[in-house]
């Protein structure tokens, strides 16, 4: 059965857009783990737009669910992750205008540079997976950085305004899957997911972790955060 992993950012949005103490996403995080979340994440930017690093810092200190820590493959991050030393460190490109991330990682590009970050997470005991488009050419070079997981950017699925668009992207995602775990790696996925889309996602039975934070969050702000983690659970669950 596939695992859930409830991404708190946009509880921290609220609290930073007027630069209070609340809601914070520390006691959001604690509240989906008791709801039956098997790991929390959260994208700490370069900017600090949403998560802060105290609340890095008190999420490792206590989750009982492993912590996925997003982050750009930059020095800074790198050394932050090598102190806390989360479960897992998702690396994911990072532009300082986006309103959230909008699409993978060239590891084609930038290969020799996330190879040594990789390493060097790796070197402290922490898995590292890469978010990537569902492209063919990513997959095989993430397996050659030595990553041990992949996340799909299902961004493109989720957006296609059609169901033919939506089918064909899907098919991609499939075969992206396929082509992972062909070679050894884990296989995560997330952008986009909602209590909508996410059952043809599911369908494919060879994802092991679904990470979703935006229509979790926003299902909780009409339903209760305990909700909207035990219904996306049974999704996942299938």
């Amino acid at each position: 059965m596939a695992r859930l992993g409830v991404n708190v950012d946009h509880v921290a949005t609220i609290r930073q857009a007027r630069g209070t103490k609340e809601p914070d996403p520390v006691t959001a995080a604690a509240l989906a783990e008791l709801a039956g979340a098997d790991g929390i994440t959260v994208h700490l930017r370069e900017d600090r737009r949403h998560i802060q690093d105290r609340d890095v810092e008190i999420l490792r200190q206590t989750l009982q669910v492993p912590l996925n820590l997003e982050m750009a493959a930059t020095d800074e991050m790198v050394a932050i992750a090598c102190r806390l030393r989360p479960d897992c460190v998702t690396l994911v490109p990072e532009k300082r205008q986006e309103l959230t991330t909008e699409g993978g990682l060239d590891v084609v590009s930038h290969s020799q540079h996330l190879k040594e970050v990789i390493a060097r997470l790796q070197q402290n005991g922490i898995v590292v997976s890469l978010f990537i488009d569902p492209d063919l050419k990513q997959i095989d070079q993430a397996f050659q950085v030595g990553t041990d997981t992949i996340e799909i950017h299902t961004g493109l699925y989720c957006d296609a305004p059609t169901r033919g668009a939506q089918l064909a992207e899907l098919a991609k995602i499939e075969q992206a899957i396929h082509e992972a775990k062909h070679v050894g790696m884990g296989v995560n996925a997330g952008h986009g997911l909602n209590y909508r889309n996410i059952q043809d996602v599911v369908a494919l039975g060879v994802i092991e972790e679904f990470n979703i934070g935006h229509s979790i969050i926003s299902r909780a702000v009409l339903v209760g955060l305990d909700q909207a983690v035990r219904e996306m659970k049974s999704l996942v669950a299938g």
